[in-house]
């Protein structure tokens, strides 16, 4: 450490006069020794804020210098990921294919025996020249197949009849030896070069891959926010801006973004078992245990902290320096759907692990795992077999037929030659493009998935939500604006439209009615309104329901802001925060005689614990059962009917003394017993009942009717009243008037409960398998019940493949839910960080639209996959059927090793990233799931293949059988006289050449045809969507030129004539033109045919099962 360096640090440490390493020992401590060590050491934690130079209510000053500064001492509240693989380090890994390790080596052995040749040995012996005359008169036995080389002639064929026979530069050679003999060694030099090339491609991609998941790891740490006070002001900042010394506020539902000590809590309640282990919940309080660590979970109420330790020096930071990583690997749950062969129910889903480790598979890359490995099986076979009939058939030749001696350096060469033909043509046919396929299709969709407000945490999720058959979505936010106003009051016996009239009304009931919205609510839920935009609608900041509230009591004159100041959250007594089993939140303060206890929540269970209610005169009276159930029926029912929300408010006072206590108020001469609730939440008095309307998005109706087409089930599953949640659902079109005439379409969480479990209470499979197909909205439902139906639903056997779940879920108690679901969804604005934690995608502006848009994508990256998938095969048929067939009849293949790396290079990168690339449309909503079972290959995709293949092996047959339309045979005259020692189908550099760019074309022209798998006749619809696979056709268009006209021998290509160029064009366009005529054929007539062709046994078995 410079002096420099030490004199900021004593500086600080003056400063603050508090170490970083005090505070994180101190923080090992638990539950009261904690406490008894800041008091030993700080004095108590008003002093250690002191020390900190903190202020327990207004927090740190916020200014940029003093931030600054903490993060210097203390550090930042990040833990830095661990570095990711250097360039060099992918290039490596990618190195490490078996195939391209194989090919590299025999590329070496070629090189070194190519060069042996040249300066070992001089010219070889079978290119030593024959004496032309000798030819013509027989005194030399021509070979089988000679060429003419004259260099004085540009390599141009002539009679040598023509030539002078003692003219230098006149050779014949021998077969199986190119003319380019001294070139070999280039061969082996190009193999190489593409196979840096191969391994530098992967490398990109791979590091382009990093990139992106970093950059959505980045992306979702963003998302995460902190409260915290500073400078006497709330402040929302990003977890990463928090530092020590912060006064930070958690609510339920927030994860603990650092290491803090309790300076008030409310029924602060965590769930620490990520970092202890253990599975029970622990209350926070400033007087018992104030440790709370970052990780953890709040489940419940509210609290302040002092921040001790952020980053690696919090708890969570140490337990991963104790790990040897600074990178947090959290295990997010890979959507594995896939089924067992023997089970289609499996419902324990693997986890994924970190980005470094491997993967668990997801189920498209199980399906393409299995057709990869029986791809390279038979690639395997077809290498093996064509390296085998050339090494055979120039043994039998050269040494049977011929019967001349072994040459060391040609016939090693010769079979290298073979050998690195087939290994060649292995490397054409392992589909190692397909995983690279999914990578980039998922690392594509997942970005781009952004501008539709999805963010995806788990990369296999998006390609989940196209198997989506089921959606349970909530109703407040996502299906509506979560805009909301109260439309209706129920105050001093009248419903008003909204407000009441102070006149007639009680200023002691508006009073109450008002001090209970203002103090029982969370503080930081603000309404703001502008004044600056004449009409503009208030701001809301927080919840939603307590907004409209807060803004119903600055209608009726009331400034509830002075209520808090009046109020303040740390003079509360207790607090009951809402939560979803409670339904409701209390808030006790302390009174001149007593407390009062303020309570808000669903009205129908906050008016069975009311016994009173308060008049229009302000007055009292007792609540009787008759007047109850009219409130019920006539006022919250008639609500609920018209879509609104209802929310009572009830108040109960606690008086010390009888001797004036009213009749509703309880006397308590003792401080109560808080702790019990369900006490202190009793006897209330009824004030109002809000009818709140939170109207339904315009756009989901809609979308939902999109679903619908699409085979995809929407379930609503709401806490709502039932019959607001069935008006909410009618507006949606979740539930049509035939749909409403069903028992089941439309029930509350205790009858669903009570219709799926037996006389023990355990769910009944038979049972909940009557209720779910028919259940379409979940009122009054709980978080367990939303597991329940999820767990239930995935589980169940009534359908012929098991259904595919998604859930949205914006609660702690959701998480669970989440978990379980095929792919979970979180709300962005509403959830809490459990929530989205748990979740798989979280949606940044909580519309249900978002979801439906996601479910496009999923089915987008599977149609992707699939293209990608026919492009390639066409590829593999076409080239490993030309090889063999030319092996065995001609001894030699017209794609020579280089060209093949071309080719591979074309189908396994550049048509990923032209495919993977494709955008979606709306007509993937048109159409069913697929199943979860499905083949990749469908019929429409064999056909199209087979199709495809059979026009590309008759175009390269008929070129490599019948050259001499092409006038690619040897001069006539010349053939005249070796003419009957030329075996038929021998090919020349140029026939090669032509061969494959025609090859090439119709790969590249198929590519369009390949972007249409479902029987689509416009192949070119929605081509200059994707200006991504335009540029990519182009290129690929413009290389293949430079590399049969500049290629030379590294690609054994030689120049063609603008008719040869022409003619494979024409070969490339009628590829277009025979997919025309391909659409025209049955696929499922076509492909029926010949599995019973290949499987004739079962001809009857599919005639019987097609009868049933």
């Amino acid at each position: 450490m410079t002096r420099s360096s030490d004199h900021v640090v004593i500086e600080l440490g003056d400063r603050f006069r508090v170490g970083q390493k005090d505070l994180s020992s101190m923080m090992e401590k638990v539950g009261p020794d904690l406490k008894e060590t800041i008091e030993q050491r700080h004095g108590g934690t008003a002093q250690l804020c002191a020390k900190l130079r903190t202020d327990p209510t207004d927090g740190i000053s916020g200014d940029p210098s003093d931030i600054r500064t903490r993060e210097e001492y203390f550090g930042r509240n990040t833990i830095p990921m661990k570095k990711p693989k250097t360039f060099l380090q992918l290039c490596w890994t990618a190195l490490k294919d078996p195939t391209l390790l194989i090919l590299e080596a025999a590329a070496v052995i070629s090189l070194a025996v190519s060069l042996y040749g040249i300066f070992g040995k001089g010219t070889p012996p079978s290119t030593q020249p024959y004496n032309s005359t000798d030819c013509y008169n027989g005194t030399t036995p021509i070979p089988a197949k000679v060429t003419v080389l004259c260099s004085s002639y540009n390599d141009s064929y002539t009679d040598p009849r023509d030539l002078d026979p003692d003219r230098p530069g006149i050779q014949l050679v021998a077969p199986g030896h190119d003319t380019d003999t001294e070139y070999e060694w280039i061969e082996a030099v190009a193999i190489s070069i593409a196979v840096v090339l191969v391994v530098l491609v992967t490398a990109i991609n791979d590091y382009g891959k990093e990139k992106q998941f970093r950059a959505l790891q980045n992306q979702v740490r963003k998302e995460q926010k902190v409260t915290v006070i500073r400078a006497g002001k709330q402040q929302v900042i990003s977890t990463d801006d928090l530092v020590v010394g912060d006064i930070c506020s958690l609510k339920y539902g927030d994860i603990v973004p650092a290491d803090g000590v309790v300076l008030n809590s409310h029924d602060l309640t965590v769930d620490e078992s990520s970092l202890t282990g253990e599975s029970d919940f622990v209350k926070k309080h400033s007087d018992t245990d104030i440790r709370v660590l970052s990780g953890t979970n709040v489940m419940e109420g509210t609290g302040k902290i002092v921040v001790v330790a952020v980053g690696i020096h919090s708890q969570t930071g140490l337990i991963y320096s104790l790990l040897g990583t600074t990178e947090k690997t959290e295990n997010q749950k890979s959507k594995n759907v896939d089924d067992d062969e023997d089970d289609d129910r499996v419902t324990n889903k693997p986890k994924k692990k970190s980005s470094d480790g491997d993967e668990e598979q997801s189920v498209l890359q199980k399906k393409l795992t299995r057709i990869a490995i029986q791809i390279g099986y038979v690639g395997l076979s077809f290498a093996v077999a064509t390296a085998v009939a050339l090494i055979i058939r120039f043994c039998v030749e050269e040494f049977g037929i011929k019967g001349r001696q072994w040459d060391s350096t040609n016939d090693v060469h010769r079979i290298l030659n073979a050998v690195i033909i087939g290994i060649t043509i292995l490397v054409v046919a392992i589909p190692e493009g397909l995983p690279l396929a999914v990578t980039l299709t998922l690392a594509v969709s997942a970005k781009k998935m952004m501008k539709d407000h999805n963010l995806v945490r788990n990369l296999f999720a998006c390609e989940t939500m196209g198997c989506a058959t089921t959606i349970c979505s909530d109703k407040t936010g996502t299906l509506t604006t979560n805009r909301m106003t109260v439309t209706e009051c129920y105050i001093g016996g009248k419903v008003h439209s909204p407000y009441p009239d102070g006149r007639t009304t009680a200023k002691k009931l508006l009073d109450l009615t008002a001090e209970g919205v203002a103090t029982n609510s969370n503080y930081t839920t603000n309404v703001i309104t502008s004044n600056e935009i004449a009409g503009a609608l208030p701001i809301q900041v927080g919840n939603k329901t307590e907004c409209a509230l807060l803004h119903f009591v600055k209608s009726i004159g009331y400034d509830y802001q002075t209520i808090r100041d009046d109020n303040p959250e740390e003079s509360f007594v207790k607090v009951y925060t809402f939560n979803s089993n409670r339904k409701s939140m209390s808030t006790v303060i302390r009174t001149e005689t007593g407390w009062r206890v303020h309570c808000k929540g669903a009205a129908e269970i906050i008016l069975a614990k009311c016994d009173f209610i308060m008049s229009a005169d302000g007055s009292v009276e007792k609540l009787t059962e008759t007047t109850r159930t009219e409130i019920l029926d006539m006022v919250v029912s008639q609500m609920a009917c018209n879509g609104l929300r209802t929310i009572c408010s009830a108040v109960k006072n606690i008086v010390s003394t009888s001797e004036s206590a009213a009749e509703n108020e309880q006397v308590s001469t003792e401080t109560p017993n808080f702790d019990d609730e369900e006490t202190i939440i009793a006897g209330l008095t009824c004030l109002a009942v809000f009818g709140i309307e939170d109207p339904v998005r315009p756009e989901v109706p809609a979308a939902i009717l999109k679903c619908r087409r699409a085979g995809v089930t929407v379930r609503m599953l709401t806490g709502d009243n039932v019959n607001t949640a069935k008006s909410i659902a009618t507006k949606c079109g979740i539930i049509t008037p035939d749909e409403l005439e069903g028992t089941v379409a439309v029930m509350e969480g205790v009858e669903f409960n009570r219709r799926i479990r037996d006389d023990k209470g355990k769910i009944d499979p038979e049972k909940f398998d009557q209720v779910w197909t028919g259940l379409r909205v979940l009122a009054r439902s709980t978080p367990q019940d939303k597991y329940t139906l999820v767990e239930g639903i995935i589980d169940s056997k009534v359908t012929k493949h098991r259904e595919v779940v998604a859930v949205t879920g914006d609660g702690t108690n959701d998480a669970p839910a989440l978990k379980k679901a095929d792919v979970g969804f979180a709300m962005g604005i509403a959830g809490t960080e459990v929530a989205k934690e748990a979740s798989d995608i979280i949606i940044t502006d909580d519309n249900f639209i978002s979801i439906v848009q996601a479910c496009m994508w999923g089915r987008n990256i599977y149609d992707n996959i699939c293209k990608f998938l026919q492009f390639q095969l066409t590829v593999n048929v076409t080239a490993l059927i030309v090889s063999i067939t030319a092996a065995c009849a001609i001894g030699e293949t017209p794609l020579k090793a280089v060209p093949m790396l071309w080719i591979n290079l074309i189908q396994d990168t550049l048509a990923s990233l032209a495919l993977a690339t494709e955008p979606p449309s709306e007509h993937l909503l048109e159409r069913r799931p697929y199943g979860r079972k499905a083949n990749l290959l469908s019929q429409i995709m064999i056909r199209n293949i087979a199709g495809q293949g059979l026009y590309q092996l008759s175009i390269i047959f008929f070129l490599l059988f019948g050259q001499s339309v092409f006038n690619l045979n040897p001069d006539p005259g010349l053939a005249a006289v070796i003419g009957p020692n030329l075996r038929f189908g021998q090919s020349s550099r140029q026939l090669d050449t032509l061969i494959f760019n025609a090859f090439v074309f119709m790969t590249i022209f198929n590519l369009v045809n390949a972007r249409c798998i479902h029987n689509e006749r416009n192949v070119f619809a929605r081509f200059f969507r994707n200006p991504f696979f335009v540029a990519i056709f182009l290129t690929l268009l413009g290389t293949q030129a430079i590399v049969v006209e500049f290629g030379g021998n590294a690609f054994k290509t030689t120049g063609l004539t603008w008719q040869q160029w022409l003619l494979c064009l024409a070969f490339g366009l009628g590829s277009l033109l025979w997919y025309q005529v391909l659409v025209c054929i049955p696929a499922k007539r076509l492909t029926n045919r010949v599995k019973r062709v290949v499987h004739p046994s079962r001809r009857s078995r599919d005639e019987q099962s097609s009868k049933a």
